[in-house]
């Protein structure tokens, strides 16, 4: 499961343009990870310049 470590997404939007199942969605200042579309690649985690995001297994 991808999810955030913590409050410092800066919503540059950088993991949702990486996400080829379209499973992250920016809506209103929330980063949101549909689980059920995710396939666990973690293009995001590799791209996020701060390190928000993280694989937990």
């Amino acid at each position: 499961m991808i999810r955030v470590k913590d409050d410092s997404c800066d919503f540059c939007g950088v993991c949702v343009s990486v996400c080829p199942t379209d499973a992250i969605e920016l809506r209103e200042s929330v980063l949101i990870i549909d689980e059920e579309k995710c396939t666990e690649c973690q293009n995001c985690v590799y791209v996020c310049p701060i390190e928000t995001l993280e694989y937990v297994s």
